[in-house]
């Protein structure tokens, strides 16, 4: 089936939207085009938080008002209708006298949520939304899931061999893939808000979770340590990035809680449950914090927990083409399944190659 323009040129929305990605969370990737008598004109998205809206630098880069006139906005997500750190963007278009407005998705945010499409009707401006909404809606999954539930969106990072091992029998696993697997998980890294590790991996990897081999900021480091064992000068309590560590509240009156703190880290204290820590309560505080995403790189046992309180929204395996082998550390720790009706469910995306290593991203099936 040929492609409508309006899917067309709403891919490109979409294509300039990821341009933002690790640069403008709390707020949500956006792209915008002007297109007059089937010609681009004009193009923009959001860049950094807190700096001008998609719609703004879009006409900001058409040189002829009087080409408005004729023109059709296209934007990823519902311009925004209220006043935040910019003014709002809807008011702009009325202003430009923009006679049509496409639209990819609704904002979820509560501020916005279909007033952006009132405001612009209301003026007599044409609105066609829903267009590439799917995709739309997946560009922004982390910031749609923090508005609606109130939960950051929670991805499993696992490097593992062809028979799904993660690491030998002695706990060897540098490096199961490849240097091109490696370099796209730092890219990950690098646009998610904030890594999240548990203390037995940080122990074994000596962890340092930022990004080296491209360029991308740092996140936030998140590391699980229920009796806070660590030392307080491991690597990953460095001044690299700003790192927060939960432990479990039976152990805050510790002194080691000071050594941690005089380091630059931040440590907070929520229940554990059966020798674990509270992983919702964690999420719970990380959502306080305007954390939107975060990908998950602990072992086989944190990984299982995370499935097993359904807190997990995607999981992607970086799968090499090796095998370890029967008695070598398994990607998952048991999750209580005893028949194959209790499974849980997935929902693969479309495969790719880095180097000889495949990834798979799958979505969790609710």
């Amino acid at each position: 089936m040929p492609i409508s323009d309006d899917a067309f040129y709403m891919r490109r929305c979409l294509e300039l939207a990821r341009l933002g990605a690790g640069k403008v969370s709390p707020n949500p990737m956006v792209g915008a085009i002007l297109v007059s008598h089937g010609q681009i004109i004009g193009e923009g998205y959001h860049q950094q938080f807190g700096g001008p809206h998609a719609e703004v630098h879009a006409i900001a880069s058409v040189a002829d008002e009087q080409q408005f006139r004729e023109a059709t906005l296209y934007v990823s997500l519902e311009p925004c209708s209220h006043f935040g750190k910019t003014p709002p963007c809807s008011d702009l278009i009325i202003e430009k006298r923009i006679p049509r407005v496409v639209i990819g998705c609704r904002d979820p945010y509560v501020e916005v949520s279909g007033r952006g499409i009132a405001k612009l009707q209301s003026a007599g401006i044409v609105v066609t939304e829903g267009v590439l909404e799917a995709e739309c809606f997946r560009c922004n999954e982390a910031f749609i899931k923090s508005q609606t539930v109130g939960l950051p969106f929670v991805m499993i990072k696992l490097a593992q061999t062809l028979d799904g091992k993660i690491a030998t029998s002695l706990g060897a696993s540098h490096w199961i893939t490849g240097e091109e697997a490696r370099r796209e998980v730092h890219r990950l890294r690098s646009v998610y808000d904030a890594v999240l590790i548990g203390e037995a991996t940080v122990r074994a990897d000596n962890a340092h979770l930022t990004v080296r081999n491209c360029a991308g900021r740092n996140p936030l480091r998140v590391v699980l340590d229920r009796r806070l064992t660590l030392s307080p000068s491991a690597k990953i309590f460095d001044e690299a990035a700003p790192t927060l560590l939960f432990a479990s509240s039976a152990w805050e009156g510790l002194p080691v809680v000071e050594l941690y703190r005089q380091r630059g880290v931040t440590v907070l204290f929520v229940d554990e449950h059966s020798g674990e820590l509270d992983l919702r309560q964690v999420l719970e505080e990380l959502h306080k914090r305007k954390v939107l995403s975060v990908m998950v790189e602990g072992g086989s046992r944190l990984a299982a927990s995370f499935i097993r309180v359904k807190l997990v929204d995607k999981l992607t395996m970086f799968i090499a083409p090796k095998l370890f082998g029967g008695d070598a550390l398994s990607s998952f720790a048991p999750l209580g399944i005893s028949f194959p009706e209790q499974a849980q469910h997935l929902r693969f995306e479309p495969p790719q190659f880095f180097g000889d290593d495949i990834r798979l991203e799958a979505y969790i099936h609710v």
